[in-house]
């Protein structure tokens, strides 16, 4: 027999107007473990994310040559370390995004809907998958999905060719005429995270009254850490160490912000003057969401459609929408190219914190599904087909890594959608325009 102390899964430390959801420990697995285990890593490990970026890509930089993913391509190059736990899928198509445009790219890329041609409030799209995955897998997490992006903008109106701005603004909906808002700021999202929410008056109330969310729980912390092995004692001493660094370079970016004399209006307080810090620190907001069981869903727009950002941190000082129309321009292209590299370097980081985390059998990244790519092709043609697309994580559902599945025929994305969801428990049969689901990602005797 064997005896060990068993701590739920749903443990939470609270403390002064905060509480934080704990990573799975071994205490959380019952005795007799060989059953639980199992069980623990099909029902309570399920997660998927997803990554867009706007504006397509320049395929030549892109596209691995072979099958495998022995070498990748200069824009793919920053993610050649966690290669074998991811495949790039090439000749993915958004048939209902056209005529193309970029209100379409982001409106269909979860969705795979045609979206109403309108510039008033009686706007339409489509349920998004991020949406379906929520409803299904993230009931019995704090927060059902994550809505994530970079921008802080509220524009109105029409914005892309007729189409309103909302289609831009949102990557995901809860219904077709429900477009839910993202959010860009990172203390808005810590505190969704990890304290009791209220208005903005409130929070910055609670934020003066303790100068640390960990300092609040201190005395738990030491209670549990009493009733756990050394192994759980090292794992939540980790997380809590993570918790306390984003912390910090969040209270770093508002000092930082409240002492910039420059005027900054589309910028409030507390958001990184770096586009590479701020990207850093979303993605970071959503390791511990993952690895705290806070949410099991997650869509995170890296960048805007039609975005005139500009990338001087690495060379492109040319706002990124205008560079993509390109014209074949080989030294367009090649910015295009950089700016693609560096989108990816951050998507990379991230996967190498993710798979260096410990769960269960494997690490955080084996059981989460990370959906990584772009509505649109080709820029310069505004088209949606042969999109870039990379599916990371997933070896406890057999995904294979360290592939490039090339499909004959140009295929719908609601294919992939279609076996993602799956993958994740979710049982549908079709969804949009799917025609079948993409075997050829995972181990067959698992499908």
């Amino acid at each position: 027999m064997i005896s060990k102390k068993f701590i739920s899964r749903r443990t939470m430390l609270r403390g002064a107007g905060a509480s934080v959801a704990l990573p799975l420990l071994d205490a959380m697995v019952p005795a007799l473990t060989a059953t639980a285990a199992t069980v623990a890593s099909a029902e309570n490990l399920k997660r998927i994310g997803y990554v867009y970026i706007p504006m397509g890509y320049n395929p030549a930089e892109w596209t691995p040559s072979g099958d495998s993913l022995e070498k990748l391509p200069s824009s793919l190059s920053p993610l050649q370390p966690v290669s074998d736990k991811l495949s790039v899928l090439t000749n993915f198509d958004l048939q209902n995004a056209y005529p193309g445009s970029h209100a379409t790219s982001n409106s269909a890329f979860l969705s795979a809907a045609r979206a109403k041609r309108t510039e008033s409030s009686d706007y339409y799209n489509g349920t998004t998958v991020d949406q379906i995955a929520a409803k299904h897998i993230g009931q019995r997490t704090q927060l059902p999905s994550l809505e994530l992006s970079m921008d802080l903008l509220s524009t109105v109106g029409q914005c892309d060719n007729g189409y309103a701005c909302v289609y831009q603004n949102n990557l995901s909906w809860a219904s077709p005429t429900q477009p839910l808002p993202s959010e860009a700021h990172p203390r808005i999202v810590f505190e969704s995270l990890f304290g009791n929410g209220g208005t903005p008056a409130q929070r910055e109330a609670a934020l003066r009254s303790r100068a640390s969310l960990l300092d609040s729980i201190t005395c738990e912390i030491k209670r549990l850490k009493n009733r756990v092995g050394t192994s759980d004692q090292n794992r939540i001493e980790e997380f809590m160490t993570s918790i306390r660094e984003v912390e910090r370079r969040i209270q770093l970016a508002e000092i930082n912000a409240k002492d910039n004399p420059l005027p900054d209006l589309d910028r409030p307080v507390g958001v990184p003057v770096s586009y590479g810090e701020h990207a850093k620190l979303m993605f970071d907001l959503q390791l511990l969401a993952f690895q705290g069981d806070i949410t099991r869903v997650v869509s995170f727009q890296l960048a805007r459609e039609a975005s005139t950002r500009t990338y001087p941190e690495i060379g492109v000082s040319d706002p990124h929408h205008p560079v993509t129309h390109h014209g074949n321009d080989p030294e367009k292209l090649k910015k295009v190219a950089k700016i693609n590299q560096y989108h990816v370097s951050l998507f990379a980081d991230f996967l190498k914190k993710m798979d260096a985390i410990p769960e269960a059998d494997g690490t955080l990244l084996d059981h989460s599904l990370y959906m990584y790519g772009s509505g649109m092709g080709d820029p310069n043609a505004h088209d949606h087909s042969n999109l870039p697309i990379v599916v990371a994580g997933g070896a406890a559902g057999k995904m294979k890594g360290g592939r490039h599945v090339r499909f004959t025929d140009s295929t719908p994305l609601s294919n992939l959608h279609l076996t993602l969801l799956n993958k994740v428990g979710v049982p549908l049969e079709t969804f949009s325009d799917s025609t079948g689901t993409v075997d050829e990602l995972f181990d067959p005797v698992n499908l």
